[in-house]
């Protein structure tokens, strides 16, 4: 659930984006597809919030048009970044010189490798249909 950070009571306007700005205020700016005229001009300062973020919040303007905030959604559970850094990481990195070792040709002598045992399989059944 969101919880009201500040109250400003904003209007929206059709074209506009809303958001809150570096400083805390609520701002808008010119949508490139909001219908209407193109995008020009720098953002507007709607409304003074003075709102101080924290770090794992999501900080948007709500129906109301007051700010409120959110715990941002992550992935995982706690401790997620360290257990991520030691193990994968190694894994891709073996995964990498594997490739790079591996020449072009060899690839293409792999595909064409397999390419016969199908047609094989593929033939074999045909005919038994034919018979029949």
């Amino acid at each position: 659930m969101a919880t009201k950070v500040a109250r400003t009571r904003v209007k929206r306007e059709k074209g506009w984006l809303y958001y809150l700005d570096k400083r805390g205020n609520v701002s808008r700016a010119r949508m490139a597809r909001g219908g209407g005229k193109p995008a020009r001009g720098r953002p507007q300062e709607v409304a003074k919030a003075g709102v101080k973020r924290e770090d794992g919040w999501l900080y948007f303007i709500d129906r109301q048009g007051d700010v409120s905030r959110t715990k941002m959604a992550r992935r995982g559970g706690r401790g997620r970044a360290r257990a991520r850094a030691r193990g994968p990481a190694r894994r891709r990195a073996v995964r990498r010189t594997a490739r790079r070792g591996t020449t072009r040709r060899a690839t293409a002598r792999r595909r064409t490798a397999r390419r016969p045992a199908r047609r094989t399989a593929r033939r074999s059944t045909r005919r038994v249909a034919r018979r029949r």
